[in-house]
């Protein structure tokens, strides 16, 4: 057989590497179960293939993301993957920092617009703001926090770095003191395109359905979820 064939395996089995897909693999001793581990000799990545554990498979990341953004809640997408929720949590907040928000392009148009929410209970409401691009409706930034100035600044400060070349808000006063009057329109259905993705956001999140038992017991789970939804 060819060393330089790409489907040439030392051990001869047809697996491939979980992290860069190389076929280019060894044996490499076994774990305290019995089982045979493997060492990629492109990345030098050691895994197993049959894991007694479901997080540990190779396809679970991609599964969470797809539960996620389909809107199932905690405990149905850990039920489903029949894995523990708390693995799951850490999982999803794992997946979140790995993703990287795209850079904002200049000189855009954007829709900005806030939500309602609460973290825990009720009585701790919470604001998720977020800037749609009205060209391709991505998503540009987003912020989760008070119902304060702070916390629209932050992505009007986004904006405003970027260069945008308009803003368009609902009729919110505080609007008027963050954003520069030459940047900021006010007309009427000129956040049509944002106002239906807050829809599409709370049928998607059950966490954030107006009448629903789930809701959010961390903000940095929420936010965690919030970057999955967005950007993945």
């Amino acid at each position: 057989m060819d060393e330089n064939h790409p489907s040439c395996i030392r051990f001869g089995v047809s697996h491939s590497c979980p992290v860069c897909q190389s076929e280019h693999l060894i044996k490499s001793g076994k774990t305290g179960t019995g089982k045979q581990r493997y060492c990629c000799k492109a990345c030098s990545k050691r895994f197993i293939v049959d894991y007694s554990y479901n997080a540990y498979k190779t396809n679970m990341n991609k599964d969470i993301i797809v539960f996620t953004k389909e809107g199932l809640g905690i405990r149905s997408t850990a039920r489903i993957l029949r894995i523990s929720v708390t693995t799951l949590l850490k999982r999803i907040i794992s997946i979140a920092k790995g993703i990287v928000q795209p850079p904002i392009v200049m000189g855009k148009s954007y829709e900005v617009d806030e939500m309602r929410t609460f973290i825990g209970k009720k009585s701790r409401l919470r604001w998720i703001v977020y800037a749609l691009d009205r060209e391709n409706k991505t998503v540009a930034d987003f912020n989760v926090g008070r119902r304060t100035n702070q916390t629209l600044k932050r992505v009007i400060k986004s904006l405003e770095l970027s260069k945008a070349h308009k803003i368009y808000t609902d009729k919110l006063k505080n609007y008027r003191y963050l954003i520069p009057k030459k940047l900021h329109y006010t007309h009427i259905h000129s956040t049509n395109h944002i106002e239906r993705r807050n829809l599409s956001l709370r049928i998607h999140l059950k966490r954030l359905n107006r009448k629903t038992i789930c809701y959010s017991r961390s903000l940095v789970v929420l936010i965690a979820i919030l970057r999955i939804y967005f950007w993945s």
